[in-house]
């Protein structure tokens, strides 16, 4: 077992296989390889955090565990943030751990409309699922965890009358400290840094960091190996070259934004590569309460709904965020904006996913630099809009005295007989403060190669040993938290890998 990280000098390796990537994608497929008995080696461009390390506060994050600082925004009529991890373990070490299983219907629309994923096939990734949940400790938020702005939330869903839950998890008793975001000091998230990936050095792995990946070694139509610039995790100068061969083959999960970028740079040739770029667009309504919520003390997501899921199409959710980020959402300048961070305390904050039909693209770029260009069509503008509608309703359901919308050209503040104003508000995406989470696309899967870049066992067509692995296969928006299903086919891709 070893561990590589910054070097300034030249660095070769050589093993069975090799994974670009530790996030729920890679060390997924990397642990299920070295399961196998094969000899891996996984390749992050990210450094390696060990809990004790993560930072306490959301710059510290930013600047330790984000990608690039969390400054990757999609190019299109408004620039939205995308939020993504770059460290070893992945976007699994900020996100909230969120398990849910992929739903019945996607299977069918992935046969339906790209010929993968049938009865088998589902099956497979259901019965998967079912192993990671008891692995990764799936379970609910223990009740004295849950925290307050997540108990409002099912209170003003069950007085509107719609479906809502508490959510399932990848924890081990989770502790309620609200740091989710920043990576979770007490241990108690099971994020794969802290499972897989010492996996894969128990069993004779070798795990690469700070080690981004410029392009895959082709001969002719096979993949034989990686290679890049080791790079500081501080400073980020450059350091000396990496090599790693794969005997057998190179499978890439380097995430959605990263993807299809080095497969770009490595002479991949498919017209369909860097296409079908899809995310869940996202934002949040504040709702002020007389009481005290203080939504920084419990789980940072512990309620949802997806009643809405299918129509018209997004998912509702708690997110608590730390006092810093809250500060650059909020209006307001001097005393005014202090006067509104200091209702910190009595603010709860309630976000939407949307299941968008939107359709963008992801590139290399200058300087091999990823580009994302993503609009947001009037049918995906009016799903926002109605779902901060629901989350404003709810809101005054649960008991809130006002509301803050945060869309540009209305009042900072809303009571509830002004609601009117945000079911009539702009359909312009600039007016809005939203993020980009839950990314899919730009290697999509599909049964025909002239409308696909990989086959649904993540093979790219027209290559030998070259596969993908992360959530660039998804064809479609999957309208729940994506973790599971990436994991799922991360695992599909690899039995089907070694039964070859």
């Amino acid at each position: 077992m070893t561990h590589t990280s910054f070097r300034e000098d030249a660095f070769t390796l050589d093993v069975d296989y090799i994974v670009v990537g530790s996030g729920a994608g890679g060390a997924t497929a990397a642990s299920a390889l070295a399961r196998g008995g094969a000899h891996v080696a996984v390749v992050e461009a990210g450094p390696w955090r060990d809990p004790e390390h993560y930072p306490h506060s959301m710059y510290g994050a930013m600047r330790d565990l984000f990608d690039d600082w969390g400054a990757g925004v999609a190019q299109g009529r408004a620039l939205w943030p995308i939020v993504q991890s770059s460290c070893v373990g992945g976007t699994t070490v900020i996100n909230c751990a969120i398990c849910v299983r992929t739903p019945a219907d996607i299977f069918d629309q992935w046969e339906r409309e790209h010929g993968v994923a049938g009865g088998s096939f589902r099956d497979t990734m259901w019965k998967h699922q079912d192993a990671l949940e008891t692995e990764l400790s799936a379970e609910l938020p223990p009740p004295e965890s849950l925290g307050r702005n997540s108990e409002l939330a099912l209170i003003g869903a069950k007085a509107l009358g719609y479906e809502s839950h508490v959510m399932t998890r990848y924890t081990k008793r989770c502790a309620g400290s609200g740091q989710c975001l920043q990576g979770c000091r007490s241990e108690r998230k099971q994020s794969l840094n802290l499972q897989f990936i010492p996996e894969v050095l128990a069993k004779g792995g070798h795990v690469l960091s700070c080690a981004p990946v410029h392009r895959v070694l082709l001969e002719g139509r096979r993949a034989v190996g990686v290679t890049g610039r080791f790079r500081h995790p501080q400073t980020h100068k450059k350091g000396g070259t990496f090599t790693v061969r794969a005997r057998k083959a190179v499978l890439v999960a380097a995430s959605v934004t990263h993807t299809a970028p080095i497969l770009e740079r490595s002479g991949v040739k498919n017209p369909m590569l860097g296409l079908g770029f899809r995310a869940h667009p996202g934002t949040g309504v504040f709702g002020i309460y007389d009481d005290v919520v203080d939504m920084n003390k419990g789980a940072t997501q512990g309620w949802a709904s997806m009643a809405y899921r299918d129509d018209p199409g997004f998912k509702l959710e708690t997110l608590s965020i730390p006092p810093e980020m809250l500060s650059s959402r909020l209006s307001g300048v001097g005393q005014e904006l202090m006067r509104r961070i200091g209702e910190y305390r009595h603010i709860a904050m309630w976000v939407l996913a949307v299941r968008a039909e939107s359709v963008g693209t992801v590139h290399n770029g200058l300087f091999d630099r990823s580009v994302v260009k993503y609009g947001f069509n009037e049918a995906d503008m009016l799903r926002l809009r109605k779902g901060m509608g629901v989350i404003a309703r709810t809101h005054f359901a649960a008991g809130a005295k006002k509301v803050v919308p945060g869309i540009f050209g209305l009042p900072y503040e809303l009571t509830a007989d002004q609601l009117s104003l945000i079911d009539e508000g702009p359909l312009d995406p600039r007016a809005y403060i939203a993020i980009l989470s839950h990314l899919f696309g730009g290697c999509v899967m599909g049964k025909d190669p002239a409308r696909s870049v990989c086959d649904e066992s993540g093979r790219v067509h027209g290559y030998e040993g070259l596969l993908v692995a992360d959530a660039s296969v998804i064809p479609t928006n999957l309208g729940v938290n994506p973790q599971h299903t990436i994991m799922a086919l991360a695992r599909t891709f690899v039995d089907r890998l070694l039964e070859a």
